[in-house]
């Protein structure tokens, strides 16, 4: 039976255990990358979701320093999928962004993403244009 999952804005992680997650739920190789310096760096927050004390979900919030807030890499651990897991990041992190007075919550995503943040996260749709650089 599965057991609670929390939820923590700015929660406290190891970027190894990051990487583990991204390779899991993304299915890349381990990228040893820098995760505290580049948030500290560049976020506005994020949120880690955990189960027994394990990283099993997570999600970067970047802003403009003023009403925009982006979403980044929303990634949940293949085991915990179909939990909720993923929205739940979503909404808290939209929580999070509307009490820093973020009035904009962006997010790009795929094609097959699309019922995931419009169904479920509850977000809507909008044009959008994207150079591949």
């Amino acid at each position: 039976m599965p057991t609670a999952i929390t939820y923590e804005w700015r929660g406290d992680f190891e970027d190894a255990d990051l990487d583990a997650l991204h390779t899991d739920g993304f299915g890349h190789p381990v990228t040893r990358t820098p995760w505290r310096a580049r948030l500290e760096r560049h976020s506005l927050g994020w949120v880690c979701a955990r189960e027994n004390g394990s990283l099993v979900g997570f999600v970067n919030v970047l802003w403009d320093g003023g009403v925009h807030a982006f979403l980044l890499d929303t990634v949940v651990a293949r085991r915990c999928r179909t939990r909720g897991v993923g929205s739940a990041l979503v909404v808290t992190a939209a929580e999070e962004a509307r009490a820093a007075r973020c009035a904009w919550f962006h997010v790009d995503f795929e094609d097959h993403l699309r019922p995931f943040y419009l169904d479920a996260c509850g977000l809507k749709e909008t044009a959008a244009g994207l150079l591949a650089l």
